[in-house]
């Protein structure tokens, strides 16, 4: 089968193509930019294309489908040539669909913790030598690939983003799974570029419990008010189970976790992250393993890339790096932190990168979402505010957002990293948070600074 992904580049869409590479597909591919690590991965399989660009002769009729990936406009002259071919065009989660609709299907979905409870069940998994195909959307140690596709696996594990399938499909990509097994770790407004309403956003996932299929079954935070009220109200008929985060204590900077054979050390802290092992618990579960194996695997889980990912460490100091960049989930990571280091200084760092961040009213929503650092800065581009589009952002306008009067509020990534540097990170906690990185910041020279 001849593929041909138009924007090839994407962290999704580069693993897709390697998956059908690795598949036995005959698969091509343009982008106009391509970055690392995607550029040396394509590389490695040879499907880097040998220059960057939209090329209207690398669409003809041999082609048996494109996927469309979120970077490519409705006007791509490649888009527009395979429309005028008529050749079968997909967006990226169709076309995991499509690859996956003879198989026991598992979504994971949910505002916040997809990647992690996701990383989780692939963990306990492959701890236990059961293969799955998956899709993930973060890389895992001990895994080659963000995405595996098999044509023998029973269970496809897929991680269910609410965001728009491609410039033509204006879906959100977790409406397209068609679940036998799904999860909702919990709801919190995001995307208002897309979702302009919280009652829009909520309504993505009404439609995603309604697509689950007849017999199937959802398992729920029901720590989430709104989530719970919508699953327990719903009529789609699946089987409902609920979780909640489990007791746990903190002794010496390690975290028990209660379980039936006694207080179990884990490598991961947080109550949100422990909310997360709780739903991940009930999907394996549903994918035959038992509670006693469950335990012994996720005892070492270590977590997922960029999501509290200690980058650093001395005798009194530590470096987490966390791609927290909405208002729960700061808080939630800031408040873990705290929690696990309740005697050191926690210096948390936000950078503001995404569209709904640098809204200046969805802005509000992130009251008190640093109060648990005993030192907050937030740094943002007033750049990256123009080339959105929005409405310009003031310092002050961040400060009483926050409702924080001491924050430190950075705009030049220069004068941050100098600030940065000049610290004496001695018995810190220091938490850097962002889906960017602060301007061009190289998270490796932190080691610099604990070390």
């Amino acid at each position: 089968m001849k593929v041909h992904f138009i924007a090839i580049g994407g962290s999704a869409m580069h693993n897709l193509a390697i998956a059908l590479h690795n598949k036995g597909y005959l698969v091509t591919g343009s982008d106009d930019v391509i970055f690392e690590p995607s550029k040396s991965r394509l590389k490695n399989k040879g499907l880097l294309p040998e220059t960057f660009g939209w090329f209207t002769n690398k669409i003809h009729t041999d082609i048996d489908a494109v996927v469309l990936g979120m970077h490519a406009k409705a006007d791509n002259p490649e888009l527009l040539k395979a429309q005028e071919l008529g050749l079968k065009i997909y967006s990226y989660p169709e076309f995991l669909y499509e690859q996956s609709k003879h198989k026991t299907r598992v979504v994971i979905g949910g505002s916040h913790g997809k990647t992690t409870i996701t990383s989780m069940i692939l963990h306990v998994m492959n701890y236990h030598d059961k293969d799955v195909d998956f899709m993930v959307g973060a890389q895992l140690e001990g895994f080659d690939v963000m995405v595996k596709l098999t044509e023998t696996n029973d269970f496809i594990v897929l991680e269910g983003d609410e965001y728009l399938s491609s410039a033509i499909d204006r879906r959100p990509k977790f409406h397209l799974y068609k679940p036998n097994i799904a999860l909702l770790s919990g709801i919190a407004w995001d995307h208002i570029n897309v979702f302009p309403t919280y009652e829009n956003y909520l309504e993505q996932f009404k439609i995603f419990v309604n697509s689950i299929t007849n017999g199937g079954s959802i398992s729920y935070n029901e720590d989430d008010a709104d989530l719970k009220h919508l699953i327990e109200n719903s009529e789609n008929l699946i089987r409902k189970f609920p979780y909640t985060t489990p007791n746990y204590r903190i002794e010496n900077g390690e975290t028990l976790i209660e379980t039936p054979e006694g207080d179990m050390p884990i490598e991961v802290f947080g109550a949100h992250n422990l909310n997360n092992l709780a739903g991940a618990k009930w999907i394996c579960q549903h994918m035959g393993i038992d509670e006693d194996d469950f335990y012994q695997a996720i005892s070492t889980f270590k977590g997922a890339s960029k999501r509290l990912e200690k980058i650093a460490e001395n005798t009194t100091s530590v470096a987490y790096k966390d791609f927290a960049h909405s208002p729960s989930k700061v808080s939630a990571t800031t408040q873990a932190v705290k929690e696990q280091y309740p005697n050191k200084t926690l210096f948390a760092c936000l950078e503001l990168h995404t569209y709904s961040s640098l809204n200046a009213t969805f802005l509000n929503e992130y009251q008190n979402a640093l109060n648990k650092a005993d030192i907050a800065v937030v740094f943002y581009s007033p750049n990256a505010v123009k080339i959105k589009s929005l409405e310009e952002v003031s310092e002050q306008q961040i400060k009483n957002a926050f409702k924080r009067d001491d924050l430190i509020v950075y705009t030049n990534p220069d004068e941050f990293k100098q600030f940065l540097f000049q610290q004496k990170f001695d018995n810190t906690a220091l938490l850097l948070m962002s889906s960017g990185n602060y301007g061009g910041l190289d998270f490796n020279d932190i080691k610099q600074l604990i070390s």
